[in-house]
């Protein structure tokens, strides 16, 4: 006998609401967004890389954030957790009365597409709300399309990413196991929900899902560069550099490109990250491919404190899409360290506004704490607040926030939260991001011996982050190693001299305290 399965798009969609909890009375990104794999490829492949204060105004979902934010400030006692199912319910409203002014009332006129070309192009650029809608009303004429619902679970988990939008991802949960249900370990549903489980944070189960995937079709694209992402994630940065390997042989693209560029990046390697990076933008040929090699480049260019190009590649990735908000995000850190301040916080409204993340939360958070106009510190608490409130809504829907939680509470909230949230994904994950996290919550709970351990682990691979170097240098002033900490608060600034407006600040403070003691 066959699994039960649902009859329809729609009763998929109804079953798909996050679960309700048990009722009850700096500058440093970690997880560098990548290209999701599988999308529109370059019409003539690619050569393989071997040997290489609120302008903007915010959408219903941002409003919802905010409102829960807000509640939460005035209720004493009340836990941000406990309202987690409270704050879904008001995102998923927001979220249904959006997709019900976008369709304006013409549900029933779009005919259903064969399974296939909606494969092709729902996640290839454009208007993802319309490849979904598409989608629903070919599975509602052909419900035992597998690999329709394979792909619009790809669809959620690439709508979350979009949209900052956690919720989502319990959708694209259940189609994909839909989908499976049809069809057992297909491989567009395993390497999908390797896609998610990365997504969610839970690297280990992503790397299982790939691993089964490429054990169905070792040239599958979105598994081999999930396999990449989640040893990546996972500290194993030798068997990711093989990994990105195997995948520029099998499947030489942009999403495989760019994560090898990105290894190279991580042991130190920044000239071969340039040069990969720079022959993936020359192979670029749609608006989202150059968008996403654009913003990389930025983003390298950043890390190494030459604003000036990250800018320029930021406009070249805007220019290709001007919405694409990792771009904005950092031109909105290249903006502030070029001097930029206000033109720097009108960007970050306009992302936070859109995609109310952890990190864009509190870059703009600092920026209003620098800026200190009339205002700006309740503004900078608004930021910092509604991080609790995205912290809460990605719980609800099953994603990992342990090193979101830790970096920003360390810095910006409850000291023992944040040396909570880092030990628990120090227990998950080997990465230097978890390393760095770890040794800063130490820190700022006054275990700086300890925190040293950590501290040295983050820097030990070669990857030059300015952000790690000031947490290494503050930890090493604090246990009392004055030379050593000189030496890297000022290989920080000397790196990036204005990688986080508060973190800077407070390099040179130091420097300038060692300088008198000695």
């Amino acid at each position: 006998m066959s699994p039960r399965t649902h009859d329809s798009a729609d009763e998929h969609e109804r079953a798909t609401a996050p679960p309700a909890p048990p009722a009850s009375g700096h500058g440093n990104t970690p997880d560098t967004p990548r290209p999701p794999a599988g999308g529109a490829q370059p019409t003539e492949r690619p050569a393989r890389v071997a040997g290489s204060g609120g302008g903007a105004v915010p959408g219903p979902r941002v409003a919802a954030l905010r409102r829960f934010a807000a509640a939460a400030r005035r209720g004493r006692g009340l836990h941000v957790a406990s309202c987690a199912v409270l704050l879904a319910v008001a995102m998923t409203a927001g979220s249904v009365a959006v997709s019900g002014v976008r369709d304006g009332g013409r549900a029933g006129t779009d005919a259903a597409p064969a399974a296939g070309a909606v494969a092709a192009g729902v996640l290839a650029g454009g208007d993802l709300d319309a490849g979904v809608r598409s989608l629903r009303a070919h599975l509602r004429a052909q419900p035992r399309d597998f690999g329709g619902w394979a792909t619009l679970g790809l669809a959620h988990v690439e709508q979350a990413r979009t949209e900052g939008d956690p919720a989502r991802y319990p959708q694209a949960a259940r189609a994909f196991e839909r989908s499976l249900a049809l069809e057992p370990d297909n491989e567009p549903a395993l390497a999908g929900q390797a896609a998610l489980a990365a997504a969610r944070h839970d690297f280990t189960g992503a790397l299982r899902y790939a691993d089964r995937a490429l054990a169905r079709n070792p040239y599958s694209e979105r598994a081999l560069c999930s396999r990449i992402d989640a040893l990546v994630e996972l500290g194993r940065y030798d068997e990711a550099g093989e990994a990105a390997a195997t995948a520029d042989r099998r499947r030489p693209g942009i999403p495989v490109f760019t994560r090898y560029a990105y290894v190279r990046e991580l042991r130190g390697d920044v000239r071969t990250a340039r040069t990969v990076l720079r022959r993936a933008l020359d192979s670029a040929a749609t608006p989202a491919d150059v968008a996403y090699v654009a913003t990389a480049l930025g983003q390298l260019a950043w890390n190494q404190g030459d604003h000036v190009t990250a800018l320029t590649h930021y406009a070249r990735a805007l220019a290709a899409d001007e919405d694409h908000l990792p771009a904005l995000e950092g031109r909105a850190r290249a903006q502030a360290a070029s001097g930029d301040r206000e033109g720097a916080v009108e960007t970050l409204e306009q992302v936070v506004a859109r995609s109310p993340l952890p990190g864009p939360l509190v870059a703009l958070g600092e920026l209003y704490e620098e800026r200190g106009a009339d205002g700006d510190r309740a503004r900078a608490r608004d930021q910092y607040a509604l991080v609790d409130a995205w912290t809460a809504l990605a719980r609800a829907g099953g994603v990992d926030v342990g090193l979101d939680t830790a970096l920003a509470a360390a810095d910006h909230g409850d000291p023992g939260e944040a040396l909570r949230a880092a030990r628990a994904e120090w227990d998950r994950r080997h990465s230097v991001h978890t390393a760095d996290a770890l040794a800063w919550a130490l820190h700022v709970n006054g275990r700086d011996e300890e925190a040293l351990r950590y501290a040295r682990r983050a820097t030990a691979t070669g990857y030059r982050n300015a952000a790690f170097l000031y947490h290494r240098g503050m930890i090493e002033k604090a246990a009392g190693q004055d030379g050593a900490a000189r030496d890297s608060l000022t290989a920080a600034l000397e790196l990036n001299p204005a990688f986080s407006p508060l973190g800077a600040r407070a390099a040179r403070a130091a420097l300038r305290e060692l300088e008198a003691a000695r």
